[in-house]
């Protein structure tokens, strides 16, 4: 199968992610970028381009929706995979409809742009388009009924990834034992919710924290029981996984922005041997037994007494441990399985094409 993946393309978790996994599987596979368009060669050109990029409007769009369409064209695909296709056109896609009417549209988005706090005018192309893409692609469950409300022909479940090169249990040498060993780790982003509040429990509660990601610098000047890790910094690649195995026990919270009821570290943690805590969601639950493959809280409180429980008996918490490794890799939860199951969906999605024009 010929592949065109579509996308903005500035991170190797996301669109990279999903051409390489199409490109694994043995398929033909070309990429379409939008981010270079928006790259500025002086400060005037970096107001007028950054203006562009945020509102999506402008010459830039036209031209690389302009392009889109001649890169499709020349290469012809089966499927054209749009990765949270925030800046193409409901007209551009009808148009490459026009011109390849056996290519099937696929559109896929890991955020929530229907939750509150997202501006219209990053999502605008995006709504007026969803009725257009043959196949939706939902990353929470809600999400799926948002987009059968606003159009959409077909809808399904793509769940995150993790990746099995990246994301592994690692033995860390002595200067990373040095940097990574700690009681518990949070990797990831702050958000305007009470991540920084339970944060602080732990530490007042004699646990040693290890705290890495986006955001937090300007957030923790104050905290008398954070302020002592500033700066904290982002870990990418091998850093991100040796911080990781580097933890007896990895916390996880979710987007209150998203409405996310799990997120990627839900598949990454586990893949590293280390145990997961994670807030309590009902879909969570569906994925990994309570207390046996990984562990929840849902109060301050919880998340304290299962900390002193997995960190005062070393077997138990080895044990909830490897059985996580396990359930993430039997379920397939990595890249390439998620790209197979796409790839289902998408010659059904054919198939009941083929029986309309019967």
């Amino acid at each position: 199968m010929k592949i065109l993946v579509v996308g903005d393309w500035h991170s190797e978790l996301h669109e990279q992610a999903v051409f390489n996994a199409f490109q694994s599987l043995g398929h033909e596979v070309s990429k379409f970028s939008w981010h270079d368009y928006f790259k500025p060669s002086n400060r005037i050109d970096s107001f007028y381009k950054k203006l562009q990029n945020r509102f999506i409007v402008g010459p830039i769009i036209w031209r690389l929706n302009r392009d889109l369409m001649s890169a499709a064209a020349g290469f012809v695909p089966d499927m054209i995979f749009v990765y949270r296709g925030t800046h193409i056109t409901a007209g551009t896609l009808k148009k490459i409809k026009q011109l390849i009417p056996g290519a099937t549209l696929v559109g896929y988005n890991n955020d929530d742009p229907f939750a509150k706090g997202h501006p219209y005018s990053l999502w605008r192309h995006f709504f007026h388009a969803v009725p257009v893409y043959d196949l939706m692609l939902g990353y929470r469950h809600h999400n799926l009924d948002d987009f059968l409300r606003i159009g959409a022909k077909r809808v399904e479940l793509l769940r995150s990834w993790y990746f099995p090169e990246r994301n592994h249990p690692v033995t860390l040498s002595a200067e990373d034992t040095s940097r990574y060993e700690c009681d518990v780790v949070f990797i990831g982003h702050y958000e305007a919710d009470d991540r920084k509040q339970y944060l602080e429990e732990l530490v007042r509660h004699g646990f040693k924290l290890k705290l890495f990601g986006p955001e937090w610098n300007s957030k923790l000047k104050e905290s008398p029981e954070l302020k002592q890790m500033l700066p904290v910094d982002s870990v990418l690649g091998e850093e991100y996984n040796k911080a990781l195995c580097g933890a007896k026990i990895a916390l996880c919270f979710l987007s209150k922005l998203n409405r996310d009821t799990y997120t990627r570290r839900c598949f990454e943690i586990p893949a590293t041997g280390t145990l997961m805590l994670s807030e309590y969601t009902d879909d969570l639950a569906s994925l990994y037994k309570e207390g046996e493959e990984a562990d929840f809280f849902k109060s301050r409180e919880e998340m304290i007494a299962k900390l002193k429980l997995y960190l005062g008996d070393e077997k138990l918490r080895q044990a909830v441990a490897a059985n996580g490794y396990r359930r993430v890799i039997a379920d397939g939860h990595n890249v390439v399985a998620r790209m197979e199951q796409v790839l289902d969906w998408v010659a059904s999605v054919k198939l009941n094409r083929e029986k309309v024009r019967d």
